[in-house]
């Protein structure tokens, strides 16, 4: 964080404040972990805070410190409304553009009197916030979370509850440590929050650890879908409204199935098409290796966006002519395909 933002956030916080922390609509890891971290960090320094999440997050999340205390708004509507028409200050973590919350919960934001602190590592950040803490070099929001602590000159206020959320969201967003945004920082950042009293094994255990029968049958069914286009060096993974109704499909039990699509040898751009009948769309995932940007990819094609091996987005038409849509356009991307790594 340079020097001018800190001290505008400085500023800020030189006396109580009342704030409200927001992530991303359909919340993972990074999201839940960087927010509640922050939450437990402004809360030491005699702040009042609240997270608020726009809708309900997955189940393997439900263990963090502080999850209990989290307010949806799609539950709360106008519990939400108050806490953000009090706060003095409202933190957005984990995105950089306010369409990323949906609904109408967009337009409350957008109308809120409170100043905006931004921190996020996302690409092409929007202007809306008084003090933008930006870097796409990051491994995930929770990483910068610390770095923001430290910021603030209190990198040793770590408590094991803020460790324990901020080392779940740097190992989700990381996938484990094994993503090319895992860097020397994340891994010195990660020793910090053990030291702290993060316990690496249990919160593996507690997030991978923890699946139900219907999730590892529905990931056999995922498999089974897997289409293969080697000359393209692409495969992807359909998943249709009935194959999740048939299996429960509750939030977050998809997490991670892209990956295994990006794991087949050869491939360097995975994506996953998932059916969803209630919000009349076709959610979409994508995964790539070396220089091939699915973060342009998404928003060139698919109102969406995000990293440059990681984004998502989403197709108005229905899954067969959002996968027939997705094949026409590959052969447009085969020389950068062929050459990403």
């Amino acid at each position: 964080m340079n020097n001018e933002t800190t001290q505008v956030v400085k500023k800020l916080l030189a006396s109580p404040q009342k704030v409200a922390i927001v992530g991303h609509k359909n919340p993972d890891g990074d999201a839940i972990g960087s927010c509640l971290g922050l939450s437990f960090f402004l809360k030491s320094q005699g702040h009042s805070a609240t997270v608020i999440m726009p809708n309900d997050f997955p189940d393997f999340l439900k263990w963090l410190p502080g999850c209990d205390e989290i307010v949806i708004y799609e539950k709360e509507v106008e519990n939400s409304k108050k806490i953000f028409e009090k706060a003095d200050i409202i933190f957005t973590l984990d995105f950089n553009s306010l369409d990323r919350v949906g609904g109408e919960l967009q337009s409350v934001l957008e109308n809120a009197a409170a100043k905006f602190v931004m921190i996020d590592h996302h690409q092409q950040p929007a202007d809306y916030a008084v003090a933008t803490y930006s870097d796409v070099k990051m491994s995930s929001t929770s990483e910068m979370v610390y770095h923001f602590m430290d910021a603030m000159d209190q990198a040793e206020k770590l408590s094991k509850e803020i460790a324990v959320n901020l080392y779940t969201g740097i190992m989700t967003d990381t996938g484990s440590f094994r993503f090319s945004s895992t860097t020397p920082t994340t891994h010195r950042v990660a020793a910090k929050l053990i030291e702290a009293g993060a316990q690496s094994a249990i919160i593996n255990q507690n997030v991978y650890d923890t699946n139900s029968s219907e999730r590892m049958k529905l990931l056999g069914v995922a498999l089974n879908n897997l289409v293969i286009l080697p000359e393209l060096h692409t495969a992807y993974i359909t998943l249709t409204q009935k194959e999740l109704d048939d299996h429960n499909f509750k939030k977050g039990d998809t997490e991670g199935f892209v990956n295994y699509a990006l794991s087949v040898k050869g491939i360097v751009f995975a994506a996953i098409f998932i059916e969803n009948k209630q919000e009349s769309i076709v959610k979409i995932s994508f995964r790539s290796k070396g220089n091939f940007s699915v973060n342009d990819f998404a928003r060139n094609h698919y109102s969406g966006g995000g990293h440059i091996n990681a984004a998502g987005g989403k197709s108005s038409q229905d899954l067969n002519n959002t996968i027939n849509e997705f094949i026409s356009i590959l052969p447009r991307y085969k020389n950068a395909l062929t050459n990403a790594l």
